[in-house]
């Protein structure tokens, strides 16, 4: 009985946390697993390590639904949303901020009950693909980057530049000792402050927010869509270095066009599969990709068959109530910012990213966040796709797998 109490008490803190952590920016699910599995040798004393194993797989899966908010509303992605950033704040300029919002919900909830269902598959798959595919990914990466370059036409210059520009700054960022933050001002420049200053010199402004409206994505792209995510996020939670947002690049190329709607659905399935299957993986292979989970191993000492199965309860349980409280929460939101003086917003939203960028990383941090911010301008002037600049991500990934 004691057992049960401290689950669910866990299950509800991680919860909480997870909203926290997914509407404000910078505040990553692998800092406070990091910390958790720091302060564990005093937590132990009140608590199992089974218990602080479901606060963060809780905490996880809630953060991957909420983190949708700070990349549509405020500019101001993750890792796991990055891509979602250009579709998303063109439908929040049409006034559709809450159905992009809704779409990355349902897109994150399709997939977790997908992946729940194909948990057996993917038990067998992890086992016998991994050193297989783990060879050709480097390859697949070059293959998509060169193709995406010259998709541009008589513009491939300008977008190998983006590219490469965007790949040494990710290069010189992750190799600073010391960054707290290091993703948090890199990808708020590329691809937050950039597109918010373009919003300015525009004279963008934002109209009411329809939160009342349903959304109808089709069967056949919406069918795609989750099928990419779900099948994109195994492949993240047990292939070394190939992250979300890498995920992301290569589903999209997989599952052809399925316009903006279809793609926030493809983007919000993503991260949410990845936190799940990454439990899978512990279990199957005893190695995962995502931070949080490497803390849940280090805490349980090696997670079995009966806690993979918990973790896995844990997992639908919390995203079912993340569900809820994401849309809950977008509808605040969507009525908010239809209110307020659009160009006030932006230069304060602005002017928060670079203190949380200066309380982060200080002068070092606030450097990466211009520099980065420059080079998101630049492919803004060049008119080439913003996709270009994941570079900053990719170009690392490719060298280390070759």
């Amino acid at each position: 009985m004691m057992v049960f109490f401290e689950v669910v008490v866990a299950l509800l803190l991680g919860f909480f946390s997870g909203m926290i952590t997914g509407i404000a920016p910078g505040i990553h699910v692998n800092l406070v697993s990091v910390i958790v599995v720091t302060l564990s040798p005093m937590l132990l004393q009140y608590t199992s390590p089974l218990a602080l194993s479901v606060f963060i797989v809780s905490l996880g899966i809630t953060h991957t639904f909420c983190d949708g908010i700070p990349s549509i509303y405020l500019g101001a992605p993750d890792e796991s949303t990055v891509l979602g950033v250009l579709p998303g704040h063109r439908m929040l300029r049409e006034g559709r901020g809450h159905i992009a919002l809704m779409l990355l919900t349902f897109g994150s909830y399709a997939a977790l009950l997908l992946g729940l269902v194909l948990v057996p598959l993917f038990l067998f798959g992890m086992q016998v693909m991994q050193g297989v595919v783990t060879e050709w990914v480097g390859f697949i990466l070059v293959a998509m980057v060169v193709y995406l370059i010259f998709r541009e036409g008589g513009k491939w210059f300008f977008a190998l530049s983006a590219f490469l520009l965007s790949g040494l700054l990710g290069l010189l960022v992750f190799h600073i000792d010391g960054l707290s933050q290091p993703l948090f001002p890199l990808l708020s420049g590329l691809f937050g402050i950039s597109l918010l200053i373009g919003s300015i010199s525009e004279n963008t402004t934002i109209p009411a927010q329809n939160s009342d409206s349903s959304f109808e994505v089709g069967w056949a792209k919406g069918s795609k869509a989750i099928a990419g995510a779900t099948g994109m996020g195994y492949a993240a939670a047990f292939l070394p270095g190939f992250g979300s947002s890498q995920a992301a690049i290569v589903a999209t190329k997989v599952v052809g066009d399925i316009g903006d709607d279809g793609f926030m659905v493809l983007i919000g399935g993503i991260n949410t599969a990845n936190t799940l299957l990454s439990i899978v993986a512990i279990y199957a292979i005893d190695k995962a990709r995502n931070g949080a989970i490497v803390a849940v191993n280090t805490l349980m000492g090696g997670v079995g068959f009966s806690e993979m199965l918990l973790l896995l309860c844990v997992a639908f349980i919390v995203g079912s109530l993340a569900t809820i409280a994401t849309l809950r929460l977008s509808r605040v939101f969507a009525r908010f910012i239809g209110r307020v003086h659009y160009p006030t917003l932006v230069r304060g939203i602005i002017l928060f990213i670079v203190l949380l960028a200066f309380l982060f990383d200080g002068f070092v941090g606030v450097i990466i966040l211009a520099t980065a911010t420059s080079i998101g301008l630049l492919c803004s002037k060049w008119e080439i796709g913003k996709n270009h600049l994941l570079g900053c991500l990719l170009l690392p990934v490719i060298l280390y797998f070759l």
